[in-house]
């Protein structure tokens, strides 16, 4: 289960599939050094989404 505390770099790193939900909420920058440390919710709130639909897509 992702959670909004999980970093990117956990994420993409537990399964490399989750890689393109993020990209295609927008987030082209998934491999870059910064975006590996940033929690979902930060990145949910850098980017403007809702965390809650991130979230959902996510775990799918």
């Amino acid at each position: 289960m992702i959670t909004k505390d999980m970093t990117i770099g956990e994420v993409v790193n537990g399964n490399s599939s989750k890689a393109e939900v993020l990209m295609n909420f927008g987030m082209g920058c998934v491999g870059c050094p910064s975006a590996q440390a940033e929690t979902i919710a930060e990145a949910a709130t850098v980017h403007g989404l809702k965390l809650d639909d991130l979230l959902e897509a996510l775990n799918r």
